[in-house]
């Protein structure tokens, strides 16, 4: 999915799958589970994947713990 993001910083939204560590967190096991299906955050920041276009939402999910996440990952609370 390309184009303009859907979603704005500020937004509740709820994880609707499991995020797992994709090794953007180096003091995590590979594939550790970071968010549970269900947990909710806050998105407090809104950037863009220059190659693909694709919109990527940083979401605070608890304190210490912000996940880059796509629009097919989260939805609105």
């Amino acid at each position: 999915m390309s184009g303009p993001a859907k979603f704005d910083w500020g937004l509740r939204v709820r994880a609707i799958t499991d995020l797992v560590n994709d090794g953007s967190y180096p003091d995590r096991a590979a594939d550790e589970l970071l968010v549970k299906t269900g947990d909710t955050g806050e998105i407090v920041n809104v950037g863009m994947h220059v190659e693909s276009e694709t919109p990527v939402y940083l979401v605070e999910f608890a304190p210490q713990l912000v996940v880059g996440c796509l629009e097919d990952e989260i939805e609105p609370v």
